[in-house]
């Protein structure tokens, strides 16, 4: 597919400029800029190395999409703004992300992320909760650099709308973490929806958010894009589920997850909601049990996957996904005027929503 070769050569670009707000090495002129004069010591020099930088790279080098940077950047030049002068905002999609992905593995006690060791596994827990929220507050540095670039009306407009969103993300993953400890029995699938809403629509939300700041387009016409956008990442998350049981071995290694890890984490996901509510009394008890057991064996967790198969709770979901997608897409191809950025951004959508790995 074109767009993920797109894909591919907008990595290297995105990736020089988060090195510009976290280089791969420590030196006092980034301790200065990051931290403050004060911050400046040879001590400082090797904890910034040993606790931020070497962790973070170790993770960010393994992998990742860096769908949102480029969604931010073709939707503002969709919308008739200069992708050139806002590159450096996108560092803030990028590195929030990575940030939430590091304490999401924390809190579900995951072992691997991208085919390598979870960074907690590999560095400690009091490292890895440190550097996952540093880069939930790093990025803000680039509104700060680039405030001359800018009026203040809209840096104080994207400073909010990052507080906002990134509070949201918050909130999504409390209601996910409350369910998989079995605190809510029934949860029906428009719960489900409004938690996937603000745990993983916030982000692609406020991406959309400040593709309209940055390009001066009106209050009403960005609530239509964030809606957009928030149908879009639920269903990317959808779609995170449906292949967590459905790829094969060989295939799960490009994935790199786990088999079977939001049934050994006992997530309510989609796919689990659908089938729960089909399924007949004594297999529904099972897997709600499988569900609420931690550990699982392998053995459990193929016997989950078998009941939402039976049932047809993958198909069910993948249908909800292309339901979503068709939407967002809809209230954006209302909106935006034809031009190469409005097509590869229609094909990133579809991508999103329906990629293999």
């Amino acid at each position: 597919m074109e767009i993920q070769k797109h894909l591919k050569r907008f990595r290297p670009e995105i990736d020089r400029i988060i090195r510009k707000y976290l280089p791969k090495r420590a030196s006092k002129k980034w301790l200065s800029f990051a931290f403050g004069r004060s911050s400046v010591s040879q001590t400082n020099l090797r904890v910034a190395q040993e606790c931020f930088l070497d962790p973070l790279w170790n993770f960010l080098e393994r992998g990742g999409k860096r769908w949102r940077p480029f969604f931010f950047l073709l939707l503002t030049k969709a919308l008739g703004g200069k992708a050139e002068k806002v590159k450096d905002i996108a560092v803030i999609l990028e590195l929030t992300h990575q940030g939430s992905l590091i304490v999401d593995d924390l809190e579900d006690n995951s072992r691997f992320r991208r085919s390598a060791p979870c960074l907690h596994r590999l560095y400690g827990v009091d490292v890895a909760i440190n550097a996952g929220n540093l880069l939930y507050f790093l990025p803000f540095l680039t509104l700060e650099k680039n405030k001359n670039r800018f009026p203040c009306s809209v840096l104080t407009r994207a400073y909010q709308a990052c507080i906002q969103e990134m509070t949201n993300v918050h909130l999504g993953q409390g209601m996910d973490i409350y369910w998989h400890k079995g605190r809510k029995r029934k949860i029906e699938e428009k719960e489900y929806l409004r938690m996937a809403s603000f745990k993983t629509g916030s982000l692609a939300r406020l991406t959309a958010r400040l593709a309209c700041i940055f390009s001066g387009v009106s209050e009403p016409t960005s609530k239509k894009l964030e809606k957009a956008a928030e149908k879009i990442g639920i269903a990317f998350q959808i779609q995170d589920d449906i292949l967590d049981i459905t790829l094969r071995e060989r295939e799960r290694k490009k994935f790199g997850k786990e088999f079977g890890n939001d049934i050994k984490e006992g997530k309510r996901t989609l796919i689990v909601l659908r089938t729960l509510k089909k399924a007949k009394p004594k297999e529904r008890k099972q897997l709600l049990a499988i569900l609420d057991k931690h550990p699982n064996t392998k053995e459990e967790i193929r016997r989950a996957i078998e009941i939402i198969r039976k049932y047809d709770g993958v198909e069910q979901a993948r249908k909800t996904a292309q339901r979503l997608l068709d939407q967002g897409w809809r209230i954006m191809d209302k909106i935006l005027v034809p031009s190469k950025a409005k097509e590869d951004l229609r094909q990133l959508v579809y991508y999103l929503g329906k990629r293999e790995v």
